[in-house]
């Protein structure tokens, strides 16, 4: 029987959910326009092969293989009179801000240099502010479900960033998707400035972590040894890029396979509105169901939706806008319960292996999380180069077919190799009060 009840971790108060969830919308304000409009804007504005953006942008994030690790050892590290976490976030913020301003703004003719610097530094200070900011968030509570919330609002709040953002691209012209970059980089820099004070006023951060084992010794044996860890990152890993090639081509779809360039915003609008809406279902859903099975039947829907993508062409808005709104509120889970699973996954670390190492554990975790992206748009650019796509002219039907295909077909089979993976998870709601007993029995801390 589960001995922790509601009674042994009361719900975190709303406004620290607030203050912490916040940090998140600066971010993914950030973020989308680094999946969605830059690797476009480089190769079509700017004149980079698609091969050369593919490649730049595979090269930077797996950059962040080092660097993430690095940051979750340190941060480990850092002695709690600073605030563990709260140090690194707001250490983060002006990295963050410089480093947008550079990739978003470039002046005049770049080359593939410019490119990759500066992918490589807005990478480098996202992993000083995520890695941590992630640690943190499971630390607030070792409740299942708290976690849940914990999660949700972190995804709640880089949605309405997202959205913001969505609601500055304009994709009528090269010189109106720069001038949508720019209003981007602005609302960064703005959201920086808000919500990092209130995160280091509000949020407590009071971190319990063990990091002996936290290197990278420590994170190799996490990799090559069979356990839920490892078999929930590789889920992690395979969703990760099934969500990342639709994101990475769509600019590319709405403009040469719906001839619909203006449309862009308004439907990647619709596309987060809906996942937004749905993450509050999601986290109720999976506390009647569970976090991981919820999950899987959430990847499982979505291939469905996918499915139509391939047959769409010039003029189908409507079926495409059907596609965006199921697919908008599959990935509310998408984005809500892995990582509250991971963050499950802490106490197991301390039962199996007496550590606990959350630093560690969210630093693999936003590996695999840039990887999926990095993979994503490394295979998806090179590839259509192959084929002689053209991002700056006009394309054969055969070409802009090819184009469909590898938006909607690879991300199905991606999605159902997750599923394959996450079937029959060992760690579940009553698994996890039990480890938590057997935590409290030993004397260490839940």
């Amino acid at each position: 029987m589960n001995t922790f009840s509601k009674q042994d971790d009361p719900a975190i108060p709303l406004g620290v959910l607030a203050a912490y969830g916040g940090l998140a919308l600066p971010m993914a304000a950030g973020f989308i326009a680094l999946q969605v409009i830059v690797p476009t804007f480089y190769a079509q504005a700017l004149g980079l092969s698609l091969t050369a953006v593919g490649g730049i942008l595979l090269l930077a994030r797996l950059w962040d293989m080092v660097t993430d690790p690095l940051v979750g050892f340190l941060s480990d590290r850092t002695p709690t009179r600073f605030g563990r976490r709260k140090v690194w976030v707001l250490a983060s913020a002006p990295l963050i801000a410089i480093s947008v301003w550079l990739l978003f703004n470039p002046g005049g003719q770049v080359s593939n240099s410019y490119l990759l610097l500066c992918a490589m530094a807005i990478y480098i200070a996202g992993t000083m502010a995520l890695v941590p900011m992630n640690a943190w968030g499971a630390e607030l509570s070792s409740n299942y479900h708290q976690r849940s919330r914990v999660a949700g609002s972190r995804v709640v709040f880089g949605l309405v960033g997202t959205m913001l953002a969505l609601l500055l691209i304009d994709n009528s012209s090269n010189a109106a998707l720069q001038s949508s970059l720019t209003a981007i980089g602005m609302l960064v820099l703005v959201g920086l400035a808000l919500t990092v004070p209130a995160a280091m006023r509000w949020v407590p951060d009071d971190s319990k972590a063990r990091p002996e084992g936290n290197n990278l010794r420590g994170a190799w044996r996490l990799l090559i040894t069979p356990s839920p860890f490892r078999r929930l990152l590789l889920a992690f890993l395979l969703n990760g890029i099934a969500n990342a090639i639709p994101a990475t081509l769509f600019l590319l779809f709405v403009t040469h396979v719906l001839q619909s360039p203006e449309l862009a915003g308004p439907i990647l609008f619709l596309y987060f509105l809906c996942s937004a809406i749905s993450v509050p279902l999601w986290v109720a859903v999976a506390r009647r169901f569970g976090k991981h099975r919820t999950w899987c039947a959430a990847v499982s829907m979505a291939c469905l939706f996918f499915a139509g993508a391939p047959f769409l062409g010039a003029g189908d808005t409507a079926w495409y806008v059907a596609i965006v709104v199921g697919t908008g509120l599959m990935i509310g889970a998408d984005l809500a319960l892995p990582s509250a699973i991971n963050g499950d996954l802490i106490e197991w670390d301390a039962h199996e292996n007496g550590q606990q190492r959350p630093g560690l554990f969210f630093a693999l975790w936003g590996t695999a999380s840039k990887l999926a992206f990095a993979l994503a748009v490394g295979m998806v650019f090179p590839l259509l180069d192959m084929i002689g796509f053209d991002a700056t002219t006009s394309n054969s039907a055969e070409d802009i077919r090819a184009l469909a295909i590898l938006y909607g077909g690879p991300s199905i089979l991606f999605k159902l190799a997750a599923v394959a993976m996450m079937h029959n998870f060992p760690i579940d709601e009553a698994e996890h009060g039990r480890i938590r007993s057997a935590l409290a029995a030993s004397g260490q801390s839940a």
